[in-house]
């Protein structure tokens, strides 16, 4: 199974009905499969800050985010996502390419 593959699958925990992956790596120099960008939309974040809806991704990937170089998140409730209905660009790494 491939990383976004699994990533994807990791995910699932989280009840998304909107659920993007992204994979960056190409915009940055640390290499393949290195830099992701997600977009979650879940029931399960209602109510809560975007700490703990970080917390709740980071502990649903688990041992795959030894993996990742860099994970930008956007989570949104099911409310925010129909009023915004996409997520900003990810901020630029350090080791950016220019």
């Amino acid at each position: 199974m491939s990383k976004p593959e699994r990533i994807h699958t990791a995910l699932q925990i989280l009840q998304p009905q909107h659920l993007e992956l992204q994979d960056e790596s190409h915009t940055h120099a640390k290499g393949y499969e290195s830099h992701y960008k997600v977009v979650l939309v879940s029931p399960l974040f209602i109510g809560l800050n975007s700490l703990k809806r970080h917390q709740q991704v980071y502990a649903a990937m688990g041992e795959l985010m030894k993996e990742i170089h860099a994970l930008a998140i956007h989570t949104y409730t099911p409310e925010e996502w129909a009023e915004l209905g996409s997520a900003p660009a990810s901020p630029a790494c350090g080791g950016s390419r220019k």
